[in-house]
């Protein structure tokens, strides 16, 4: 089974793009993050002529997440159970399904805006509550996953220079401990190789010629429990589908297991 997931920024955007690489890249199921599009713009149909059901959670505004899978969708749970509020709304950043026997979540983590901002403090909360959610799962016997846009370099080796992003969010302890207690609950850093270079960034900035020039984060993860990480058997960041017009700012981190 391929599973991938890809923060597309738009999936209006990027669907072109999103069905040309479905259909080349033999994905199973896709964790998209940031669609950017309300629910019942979501393309469901031109999925569903490629093979693909949707399960998706999307208001239209600058959040969004979908799970789409041709190997079966079903026990789909949209939203993060007692997740905090922003601004007294809960967003739209978490969908989980079972696919081919896999429990799988796609994940949008608050970015955080900057440190001290309620929007940081709001990330913080919304970390505890996903690793509160997935901690059964996280600790069962069957394979099992969170995938998704964490906006958090796990270690200094995930950015491409550390002292750039001194005093900003992605990088602060904080977070990086958020990220260890979620693993902690049973889930491994499923670390995808690169294609390019010698650090699998997912993430390059549309600015100051950051993709050109290597200056790339690491914060599309995948953290799989025991089962899924003992049944991997490949996983690379697709480097390539960053390139070009009309690209997403993010490449899409593909996982082959053998289930």
């Amino acid at each position: 089974m391929r599973i991938a997931t890809w923060n597309v920024n738009s999936i209006t955007a990027r669907l072109p793009r999103l069905l040309a690489w479905l259909e080349s890249s033999g994905t199973d199921v896709l964790c998209i993050q940031e669609t950017k599009c309300a629910a019942e713009q979501f393309p469901v149909e031109e999925l569903r002529e490629l093979g693909y059901e949707s399960a998706v959670h999307a208001t239209g505004r600058w959040n969004g997440v979908a799970l789409v899978s041709r190997v079966g969708l079903e026990n789909v749970v949209t939203g993060l159970p007692d997740g905090p509020e922003y601004e007294g709304v809960q967003e739209p950043r978490a969908v989980s399904a079972d696919c081919g026997g896999v429990r799988l979540w796609s994940v949008y983590v608050p970015n955080g805006r900057e440190v001290g901002h309620d929007h940081y403090g709001y990330k913080l909360h919304w970390l505890e509550a996903l690793r509160n959610a997935v901690a059964p799962d996280a600790a069962g016997q069957r394979p099992f996953a969170v995938l998704g846009d964490f906006n958090i370099a796990p270690t200094d080796e995930d950015v491409h220079d550390p002292a750039v992003f001194e005093g900003a969010t992605h990088v602060t302890p904080a977070e990086r401990a958020a990220l260890a207690a979620l693993r902690d609950a049973g889930l491994a850093d499923v670390l995808p190789r690169p294609l390019k270079y010698d650090r699998p960034y997912t993430y390059w900035d549309y600015r100051q010629l950051c993709f050109p020039k290597n200056r790339g984060m690491r914060i599309d993860l995948v953290y799989g429990n025991a089962p899924f990480a003992g049944a991997v058997k490949d996983a690379y960041v697709d480097r390539e589908e960053r390139k070009g017009k009309g690209a997403s700012d993010h490449a899409p981190v593909v996982v082959d297991l053998e289930v």
